[in-house]
């Protein structure tokens, strides 16, 4: 996967993951999202990781949800209303746009077999 809003570098066993959006104080976006969690369930295979940091680059770590962008800016499919018994197997493709991108990543960085700073 090509990385647009974030970057990696691995160094000694130790994944750095850096929020890579300077010029907007590294705003959180879906695409960022969709970027982060493909990265917390990638290095669950990968033995070159023996452990993930997190940080920002620029002077901000990350200053919450990007709101700027046009439409729902969480990425949330609003055409779908699933009922509880709908939402029972959150790894359904079909309600990767249900849940918030911000659980999403939380989700991931949980389900991570590495440790996370």
């Amino acid at each position: 996967m090509e990385y647009k809003t974030i970057r990696h570098e691995l160094d000694d066993g130790i994944l750095t993951v850096v929020l890579d959006r300077p010029d907007n104080l590294n705003a959180f976006t879906v695409e960022m999202a969709d970027e982060l969690e493909h990265t917390f369930v990638a290095v669950n295979d990968d033995d070159a990781v023996r452990a993930v940091i997190v940080t920002g680059e620029g002077r901000a770590f990350c200053a919450g949800m990007d709101l700027s962008s046009q439409g729902n800016v969480f990425g949330l499919d609003e055409s779908k209303s699933p009922s509880l018994a709908d939402m029972a197997d959150l790894d359904d493709p079909e309600l990767s746009r249900v849940r918030d991108t911000g659980g999403r990543v939380t989700l991931a960085i949980y389900a991570c077999r590495k440790p996370v700073i």
